[in-house]
């Protein structure tokens, strides 16, 4: 019993949360204002029975009020006609008359402090109702207003981790661009030194001849001077000189 007691609690939780959930407040409150105005409309509406039914009965009071007034006139009529047992007889229906309008005046009077009463309910109820109204729409605009700032709270939440990746991709895209540039820098460098020079002016066969001429020249010329421990050979040095006579 105690595990299914355990499990029908976590259940009506669970239910709990996921009514929570869908439950929208502001229709909740217009909900229950129909409500209201369902009650409120119910007692409106007993008072125009209460009055409709007070009216008859007023109506029904006037017919025999007009009845008591014709049979004070018979009974006057026979009386002066001699006949008593006439006027006796008006005099009786006369006070039967009375009698039922007395009934009629305290079923009049009642109902007419039933009516005071479902009014000053109606009154009430709708003081209520109104004011119930006004905190609604209140209600509702505070929800309202409180959804939409949930929803600028996701919004920015979102956009926040958006710009986290937007602001590595930029840090990556700077170090890239300080990459480059720091290779731009060396390959500059290179250049003006001359050590890239022979990628950037291709050269032909005649310069790469003469070139290889002056290469060997110097190095006879230096070679006989290491040998001799004196001054060049005059060809050598002839040749180091003008490498374009020995073209």
């Amino acid at each position: 019993m105690g595990m299914f007691s355990r499990m029908s609690t976590i259940v009506k939780s669970k239910m709990n949360r996921m009514l929570d959930s869908a439950e929208d407040p502001r229709e909740t409150l217009d909900y229950s204002y129909e409500k209201q105005l369902e009650m409120l409309q119910n007692v409106k509406r007993g008072v125009v029975e209460m009055v409709t039914a007070k009216r008859r009965i007023q109506q029904q009071a006037n017919k025999v009020k007009d009845n008591i007034s014709r049979l004070d006139r018979q009974a006057r009529q026979a009386v002066d006609a001699g006949r008593d047992d006439l006027a006796r007889l008006a005099l009786q229906r006369k006070q039967s008359a009375l009698m039922e309008l007395e009934g009629l005046d305290e079923q009049i009077a009642g109902m007419e402090q039933e009516q005071e009463k479902l009014t000053q309910a109606e009154q009430r109820l709708q003081a209520k109702v109104d004011a119930f109204r006004n905190k609604k729409e209140i209600i509702k605009a505070q929800y309202s207003a409180a959804q939409a700032q949930v929803r600028i709270g996701s919004a920015l939440g979102g956009i926040s981790e958006e710009m986290g990746d937007v602001s590595l991709a930029m840090q990556r895209a700077e170090n890239k661009t300080d990459q480059m540039r720091a290779k731009a820098g060396a390959i500059d460098e290179l250049v003006a030194t001359g050590v890239l020079d022979d990628i950037t002016g291709p050269k032909d066969d005649i310069d790469r001849e003469l070139e290889q001429i002056t290469t060997s020249s110097s190095v006879e010329a230096e070679l006989a001077a290491l040998k001799g421990n004196g001054s060049p050979a005059p060809a050598a040095a002839e040749a180091a000189a003008n490498p374009e006579r020995g073209v």
